[in-house]
Order: structure tokens, then sequence, then C-alpha cells
């Protein structure tokens, strides 16, 4: 099958970016070093081409009511302008994705879904929009940039009117960026370092990427890749699609109950109400490696007697702390925060600490 390229793809390749196989796109891994790249974000600003996410149009009257059916989280309490991270539930008790809903006006909503699953979330909506709301896939005429860290606001500002310290948390406005008309600058960010998402025209990306570059040249503004944008995204105990949670995964059990609202109906609203009622049996935890080692996906999680009771979703060394640091799902007894358990590395038990999250 042959991979889809964003389209700045071969600027990524002339920057030098070791490009892989991601989500069926090529998509830039590094350009430097995932170390590099992480602290440039965390100490600085660095931006993110993150094109190959999806993003659907709902509009017209029906369309609020197509969204409450599909997604956990209450949208009906958005207001003009702001955004709300939900999922959709499948029928089993699992979750099909965890989206982004951006309300730009009563009966005109954009939803921003995973990349690997723009196709299953496309079919998913559409097999409930049996009352014909109006939906459309924009993601191949969108690209998207992500502009992270302490310094970002500042490199923005330089390139729009809009009042960035007026976009709270997880808000967003329309307005003129870098000489271009209605670009979707949002306040939505994965790295917790701060900054803004851009959405503008595909056809307006090679252009809006240029402008950031020469507004943050001052401050050494650096292009970065997938690799640090997972390892910045786990220090803030942030899940990933198909490694923290899928479709055998319930909410409740993701630590995700504060966006699964029972005051409606929703997909498997019933089960899950039930499932939150009766107590979930294992939960998605995050942790702080005390022996030294790195914690990988899948690596089984056991008690101190050595019985497994669970396993690592997402792991790695985090550049902030110097230790290797996990998601993982236990069973409910070691989900505190100070619970004792042990990551199987290769065989060995390596003893690690349920924590807090964010992890830094």
């Amino acid at each position: 099958m042959d991979l889809k390229k964003v389209p700045l793809n071969d600027i990524h390749e002339k920057l030098g970016a070791k490009m892989v196989s991601f989500a069926g796109f090529n998509m830039p891994v590094r350009y430097s070093s995932d170390l590099e790249e992480h602290m440039a974000v965390r100490n600085g600003v660095g931006v993110f081409d993150v094109s190959h996410m999806g993003e659907f149009t709902v509009k017209g009257p029906l369309a609020l009511d197509l969204i409450q059916r599909v997604t956990s989280n209450d949208a009906s309490k958005l207001i003009d302008g702001q955004a709300q991270y939900s999922c959709l539930p499948n029928e089993t008790g699992g979750i099909v994705d965890d989206l982004i809903v951006y309300k730009v006006k009563d009966n005109d909503y954009i939803l921003v879904v995973n990349a690997s699953n723009i196709e299953k979330d496309w079919n998913w909506i559409s097999k409930y929009n049996l009352k014909g709301a109006e939906m459309k896939n924009i993601s191949d005429d969108t690209c998207l940039f992500a502009i992270q860290g302490p310094k970002a606001t500042a490199v923005l500002q330089s390139l729009t009117k809009t009042d960035l310290s007026k976009i709270p948390y997880y808000h967003f406005a329309m307005g003129d960026f870098a000489g271009v008309a209605n670009i979707c600058i949002s306040n939505t960010g994965y790295t917790g370092a701060g900054g803004f998402e851009i959405y503008c025209p595909a056809s307006e990306g090679i252009k809006i990427w240029n402008a950031i570059f020469e507004a943050g040249k001052s401050v050494d503004i650096k292009p970065i890749g997938l690799g640090a944008r997972d390892t910045l995204r786990l220090e803030m105990g942030f899940c990933l699609y198909g490694n923290d949670i899928d479709d055998t995964t319930s909410p409740l059990e993701a630590g995700l109950g504060w966006i699964t609202k029972f005051t409606k109906e929703f997909t498997n609203s019933t089960a899950l109400k039930k499932q939150k009622e009766e107590g979930v049996k294992r939960k998605l935890v995050g942790f702080k490696m005390i022996d030294k080692g790195i914690p990988r996906h899948d690596y089984p999680i056991k008690d101190g007697s050595g019985n497994v009771i669970g396993k690592v979703t997402s792991g790695t060394i985090s550049p902030v702390l110097g230790i290797g640091v996990g998601l993982g799902y236990v069973t409910i007894d070691k989900s505190k925060p100070g619970s004792q358990i042990f990551v199987d590395v290769r065989g060995k038990g390596l003893k690690a600490e349920v924590s807090k999250l964010p992890l830094i």
C-alpha cells in the first residue's frame, strides 16, 4: 500500500528528517535527536507538522444531535469558539477513537480525529447519521501545525492581530494569520508546554510554515518529529490511541470518566453507566521507575509476589526526569499513587511506583 504524504512532505525531507511510516502516512520522526527536540519544546519553541490528523465538518440543524449520540462528552455545553476532548464509545465497552469537538457556531462543528482512524471514524459516525446531519471529510484539504513551547505565543503573536492571550486552553479563534484569512488558531496542546495549533487550507500550508519559521528565527525555533511528540505527551500522561486506549479499553478504566457524561444517552451509555456504578476492575495509571530500566509497550506489570496484574501501554525515558516513566493498566488495588509495582523487563522484575499525572 502506498504511503500517503502530507502536503509539506518534500520540506521535511529537505530538512533532513528521518521519515517513517505512521498511520498510513510518510511522517518525520525526528530531524536531529528526540532528546534535543523534546527539550526545545519544553524550554523554547518547536513546530510539529501533524497534517496527517483527520478533520470532519458536521453542520446543519441536526449536527449537535448526531455529535451528542456518538460522543461521550456533553457537546451541548460548548460555546462558540470552544473545543472539547471526547471519545467515540463502541457498542462493546471500548473506544472507537478519542477526538476533539470544535464548536465554530450553532449548527457548525469540526471533529478532529486520529490519523490512523480517519476512515474507521467516518464510517462509524456515518452509521449513526440517520437523520441527515451534513458531514464532510476535509482531512486531505487541511494542514495542521502545532507550535508548542513557552516561546510559542510570542512567535505567533507577531503573525496575527488576534489576541492570543485571550484564547484560553481548549478554546480557539478564527482570524487572519500570516496574511491568510479565516485561519483556525486553537489552544488544545498535546505537550503540556503551552502554544497553539494552526489549521489552514493545504494550499496555504507552505506559506504559513515558512512564515512561522521566519518569525521564530531569533528564538531558535525548531521542527519537531513524532519521536519527541510521543515523549512530551507521555510526560503529561496524555493517552495515545492504539497504545493506552483502544477498542477493548473502557473510558472509565482509562481515567476518562471526566469526559463520560451520563446526562444524555450515547452509544453504549447504559452499559458504561452500569460499569461506573459497579466500579472498574483495572485502571490506567502513570508510573515512574525506581530501578534503572526502560518500560516498553506490552511489558507485563507484576505485584511483589510476581503475579501479573497488568501491562505497560506506553513507556520511555523521560528527558526531563532522566528516568523511565510509563502508563499502564493495573488492578484497582495497585492503582493508588505510591503503590509499588514491578515492570517485567526481559524477565527481570524492575521496581516502579504508581504516580499522579502529569509525571513531570
